[in-house]
C-alpha cells in the first residue's frame, strides 16, 4: 500500500512531506507533487506534515479525489524525484 497526494496539493508544492519522508518517494511535476507507489513505505511520516491536508493512505483517500491514486503512480514514474 502507499501514501496519495491529492488536489489540495494542486498549485501549491510545499516540500514540508518531502524532507521527512526516508526513501525519497516523492517527484515533483509543474503543478504539484506525486508520491511513487513502489517506493513509499507507507510510514506515515509525511501526512502530519502537509500544511495542505493533501495527502492519503490509498485505502483512505476520498472518493472524489479517487482518480488521484492513477494519476500519482503514472506522473511519479514521469517527473524527477525531489528530496
Amino acid at each position: 500500500m502507499a501514501h496519495v497526494v491529492a488536489e489540495p496539493c494542486c498549485d501549491c508544492k510545499h516540500t514540508d512531506c518531502v524532507v521527512v519522508c526516508p526513501v525519497e518517494c516523492f517527484h515533483q511535476g509543474q503543478r504539484m507533487l506525486y508520491i511513487h507507489p513502489d517506493e513509499c513505505i507507507d510510514c506515515e511520516a509525511c501526512v502530519p506534515e502537509c500544511p495542505e491536508e493533501a495527502i492519503y493512505h490509498e485505502d483512505r483517500l476520498p472518493e472524489d479525489w479517487a482518480p488521484f491514486r492513477d494519476l500519482n503512480a503514472t506522473m511519479a514514474r514521469q517527473t524527477p524525484l525531489v528530496s
